[in-house]
């Protein structure tokens, strides 16, 4: 009769945990009009233009994104149906808006200050492709506590992008502080999307080895008191390591940690990885 020790179990359960947790990332990439249905990303211009996979003639200025559809086509936005000319007004920096075509979203978006359509089928080969994305296995051991400290005032941050001249900018608002074998370390912390929560843009010794090379992309939720939980197991890939029809930001400089980092989601098989 074979006996489980209470750390197998418990390993058991931390992999079921993270098992549950990377399902629903992978759903949430390969849904119908997720990142991998996109099928070409268009920086809108003052002249009108138009693309094979989006309905209408597309164009910005100063009152914003404008479409100019032909009689036979139509679009629905926000669940109304429109004809004609639409003007989608000024978007907010990192925003956007969904237009319906179909079966498919066009995405109406401001990124880096500049207005972009990208349509998304979800016929897309990208998407029905899509076998899942490598992982290390789940160790607790890479579920390590910090301390959040936040600044006095955010910081204005310039980071580069995964597409040449382009640049965001974000307030950070703190640091994260932990160790990794005995190492001190810390990364800058951006806000995250839901509230409460941090977003952590970071490479490290095996990005461009084992993962990829321009980011990885971590969500830490700090408590009251500044403590924090960093589990490296669910590390995740931006949309940049499926595809260049992404305009993903890269790490600030101080966020290059000098160790490896085995844990979390590896380099993507569309991109070549195992």
């Amino acid at each position: 009769m074979s006996v489980t020790s209470s750390t197998d179990t418990e390993l058991e359960a931390f992999t079921a945990e993270w098992q549950a947790w990377h399902r629903q990332q992978e759903a949430r990439l390969s849904a119908p009009h997720g990142f991998l249905a996109i099928t070409s990303l268009r920086w809108l211009e003052a002249e009108p233009q138009r693309s094979p996979d989006a309905p209408g003639a597309w164009s910005t200025g100063p009152d914003g994104v404008v479409v100019d559809l032909d009689d036979d086509e139509e679009l629905v936005v926000e669940g109304v149906a429109v004809r004609g000319r639409h003007c989608f007004g000024v978007l907010p920096e990192r925003g956007g808006v969904d237009a319906v075509w179909g079966e498919a979203v066009i995405e109406v978006a401001r990124r880096s200050g500049r207005d972009i359509i990208r349509p998304r089928h979800p016929d897309s080969p990208l998407r029905t492709a899509f076998t899942g994305t490598p992982a290390y296995p789940p160790h607790p051991r890479w579920a390590v506590t910090g301390r959040y400290t936040p600044f006095d005032a955010p910081r204005p941050t310039t980071v580069g992008a995964v597409v040449d001249g382009l640049e965001h900018v974000y307030d950070a608002p703190g640091r994260l502080e932990f160790e990794l074998d005995g190492q001190p370390l810390s990364l800058t912390a951006f806000p995250g999307h839901a509230p409460g929560t941090l977003s952590v843009l970071f490479t490290d010794a095996t990005s461009g080895v084992t993962t990829y090379a321009a980011n990885r992309s971590l969500v830490v939720a700090p408590a009251e008191d500044g403590t924090a939980v960093l589990d490296f197991n669910r590390a995740t890939n931006l949309p940049c390591a499926f595809t260049d029809l992404a305009t993903c930001p890269l790490p600030p400089a101080e966020n290059r940690l000098p160790v490896a980092v085995e844990a979390g989601e590896k380099l993507p098989r569309e991109r070549g990885g195992a």
